[in-house]
């Protein structure tokens, strides 16, 4: 209902403009139904493959056991997370972890950056194509593969690489048994597998670029390189801002699958990162201990979500660019 106010005016009460908002809510149900069900269906797997699960997490507070429950299990507070801050193991996982991954950030991440300018800079139409699709097609290549093909490669015995270290004079060096090139190889075999899909990015970031600011530097008799130098990068900033920040909040998620493949006795000084050794302590161990994997695993998402936040308010402040 609305009542007539002193000057003349109507406000309409509480009830009435949730009646009306209701209305019009249903009335958008309706009219778009097709477009609510085909966006129901994301969420609905969102909330229950990614919010459901996060019921679990408090057995990284508690003693689990498997015959009480999550419930039943006792409550131990910290205590997970001061026995792995306490672990002989810390130091090791944590180390690795960090390092494989600050290195793959410093060393692959400008590597599509460079790819995607050169490309659009290509006037071979048949050359550019060509380069776009030898470069991100080793991306589909699963990771059972990849490892596969790495290891044949870097064999002491039948490695191609050998060989040619032998054809020059050399002696053959097991590779995959020195914990010291653990990280380069892990490293340097994810910058060719990925380089080419993340410049598809940035590829798409430079198309959107104005030809007119091309057309008016060439004008001003800009060469090529000046105008990729005050042109392109500039324009990529937004983009690299936005893909740093996503990388900043994945820094101590190293890949399980290609690390654990990877790994053998002889190497596993290096290789011993926080999701492997989640794996071992969790699930193959002789007996598992949940709870204390939990804890890890939480305290990895807990460190990622401090880094992402911090990536993000300085990009915020420096660059006015944020995720949110």
């Amino acid at each position: 209902m609305a009542a007539k106010t002193a000057d003349g005016t109507y406000a309409f009460s509480r009830k009435a403009l949730r009646a009306k908002k209701w209305k019009s809510l249903r009335r958008r149900l309706i009219l778009n139904w097709e477009l609510y069900v085909i966006i129901a269906l994301p969420v609905i797997w969102l909330l229950i493959f990614c919010y459901y699960p996060m019921y679990g997490v408090q057995i990284a507070f508690r003693k689990f056991t498997a015959s009480k429950g999550i419930l039943g299990s006792p409550w131990v507070g910290l205590d997970n997370f001061i026995k792995f801050f306490k672990s002989y193991n810390f130091e090791r996982v944590v180390g690795n972890t960090l390092s494989i991954s600050v290195y793959d950030l410093v060393a692959g991440f400008p590597f599509p950056i460079i790819l995607a300018i050169l490309l659009n800079n290509c006037l071979r139409k048949k050359f550019k194509k060509f380069v776009q699709i030898v470069t991100y097609m080793p991306y589909f290549i699963s990771t059972v593969v990849m490892v596969g093909i790495i290891i044949q490669f870097l064999s002491p015995k039948v490695g191609i690489v050998n060989h040619l270290i032998r054809a020059l004079g050399g002696t053959e060096i097991d590779f995959m048994a020195k914990p010291e090139l653990f990280k380069h190889i892990y490293v340097w075999s994810s910058i060719w597998q990925g380089t080419g899909w993340t410049a598809i990015i940035y590829l798409s970031a430079l198309s959107s670029v104005d030809p007119g600011l091309h057309e008016a530097a060439l004008v001003d008799g800009a060469n090529r390189f000046q105008r990729m130098w005050f042109i392109d990068i500039p324009c990529l900033l937004p983009t690299i801002a936005i893909m740093l920040t996503l990388r900043a909040g994945s820094i101590m998620s190293v890949g399980f699958e290609k690390a654990f493949l990877m790994q053998n006795n002889l190497n596993i000084r290096a290789s011993e990162i926080i999701s492997t050794y989640v794996y071992k302590t969790g699930l193959a161990a002789a007996a598992p201990d949940y709870s204390y994997s939990a804890a890890i695993g939480l305290f990895n998402s807990a460190i990622n979500l401090l880094l992402i936040s911090i990536v993000n308010y300085i990009n915020a402040k420096i660059n006015e660019i944020s995720l949110w």
